[in-house]
């Protein structure tokens, strides 16, 4: 059984920084490509890190490029979004995901992903 917990939201100014994790259960997280996604209020899920198998290539969205990086720490089993410079237009749930497909580049879309996170909150006040 795969299991996902996503941590580290919470409150913030603009401007500061925040760490989110994501430890996984009943998998190995080197072997499969992940990918952080978020959801505002009254928007679609998208997708704004991911990171291939290989951890050799990585993605970021055009809004977080520059600010926002993914990493993983194979020795945890866990994956990190490290965000900096934060916005309030980065107020979101975040969630982690994986995909179990072994493919070998990036996943981009929400569909091809087979387990999430919980989700976790973040704020970020002007």
């Amino acid at each position: 059984q795969v299991q996902l917990v996503d941590s580290g939201g919470g409150l913030v100014q603009a401007g500061g920084s925040l760490r989110l994790s994501c430890a996984a259960s009943g998998a190995t997280l080197s072997s499969y490509a992940m990918g952080w996604f978020r959801q505002a209020p009254g928007k679609q899920r998208e997708l704004v890190a991911a990171i291939s198998r290989s951890g050799g290539s990585t993605y970021y969205s055009d809004s977080v490029k520059g600010r926002f990086t993914i990493s993983r720490d194979n020795a945890k089993n866990t994956v990190y979004l490290q965000m900096n410079s934060l916005k309030p237009v980065d107020t979101a749930v975040y969630y982690c995901a994986l995909d179990t497909t072994f493919y070998s580049g990036i996943v981009y879309s929400a569909r091809e992903y087979d387990y999430w996170g919980q989700g976790t909150q973040v704020t970020v006040s002007s």
